[in-house]
């Protein structure tokens, strides 16, 4: 094969990370569909709050942490996403800045990720435990053994990170040390 067709390849290949630019900005409006139901809920909350049980008003603020969490598992993957796999935002003198982009890798933000999934899990998990007497006991062990697959996921996420981390430092010390 020739050179100019193998740099023009590998230009196209570089050039399709910008096809998951639709994907973001799809992203971006499932987190406005998101906003939009969270207000719903709390006006909702306050409209009828005389009405509601304490258990209730337990059980829709859990339903709004739930979708501020998955909202900003949104703004992780959109953000970070964009960052790692697209291109640079070129935030570095931005106060809003978030503290994680200036370290974020693929690792860095699947571990992010898997912990915003077991946040979830749990939030999901308590309010089902919470609400357990409109349960039956198949679907609350079920709840519990999908949660507990996610956590034992995000342990092994993390030990993976760490042991490619730690492999590549025993590389580099070995490649310094001779």
């Amino acid at each position: 094969m020739s050179v100019k067709f193998t740099q023009a390849a590998a230009r196209f290949i570089f050039w399709s990370r910008w096809l998951q630019l639709p994907m973001y900005m799809g992203l971006i409006v499932a987190l406005g569909i998101y906003a939009y139901k969270f207000f719903i809920m709390l006006s909702n909350l306050v409209v009828n709050l005389g009405t509601f049980q304490e258990n209730d008003i337990l059980l829709i603020v859990l339903s709004l942490i739930d979708v501020v969490m998955i909202a900003n598992l949104l703004v992780m993957v959109i953000i970070g996403g964009y960052e790692i796999f697209v291109s640079r935002l070129h935030l570095d003198d931005h106060p809003d800045q978030p503290e994680w982009l200036d370290h974020v890798d693929a690792g860095v933000l699947k571990i992010k990720l898997g912990m915003a999934l077991v946040s979830i899990s749990s939030i999901q998990l308590l309010r089902s435990f919470i609400n357990a007497g409109n349960m039956t006991e198949h679907e609350l062990k079920w709840e519990v053994i999908i949660h507990s697959v996610l956590v034992l996921s995000v342990i092994f996420i993390a030990l993976t990170d760490w042991l490619i981390q730690y492999k590549a430092l025993q590389i580099h010390k070995m490649k310094k040390g001779h």
